[in-house]
């Protein structure tokens, strides 16, 4: 008698999120999702997870999947360079401020520019 028995096996990547948890800005996307984790490769059987083959740290985009090993003395910039709630910066616009009409704009109200209903077509 034969009984088959198939055998499932490979490596995957597992990852997790460690140190500081703040989004950074990708270099490829420009979004705010770059966030450190650490990677581990695993030998799996029957997609159990057995024996881990090697592990690094790496920058990785949530929304693009970019990822760099992780660099002394480099890592993606914070969002928003230079960013100060409530500070006005040199290239915005002044706060809007109410103009008066010009001299020739129309008056509120109906005004149609019809001659007047007592005159008949003769």
């Amino acid at each position: 008698m034969f009984f088959f028995l198939p055998l499932v096996f490979g490596c995957t990547n597992r990852m997790k999120p460690e140190g500081d948890q703040t989004p950074r800005l990708c270099p490829r996307c420009n979004n705010a999702s770059t966030i450190r984790v650490k990677s581990r490769q695993w030998f799996e059987l029957c997609f159990v997870p057995l024996i881990p083959m090697r592990s690094e740290h790496i920058w990785i985009c949530t929304i693009c999947h970019w990822s760099v090993p992780l660099q002394q003395g480099w890592e993606p910039a914070l969002p928003g360079y230079g960013f100060q709630p409530g500070a006005q910066s040199p290239w915005q616009a002044p706060p809007y401020t109410q103009m008066s009409p010009p001299p020739n704009a129309a008056q509120h109200g109906y005004q149609p520019g019809y001659p007047a209903a007592t005159q008949k077509p003769t």
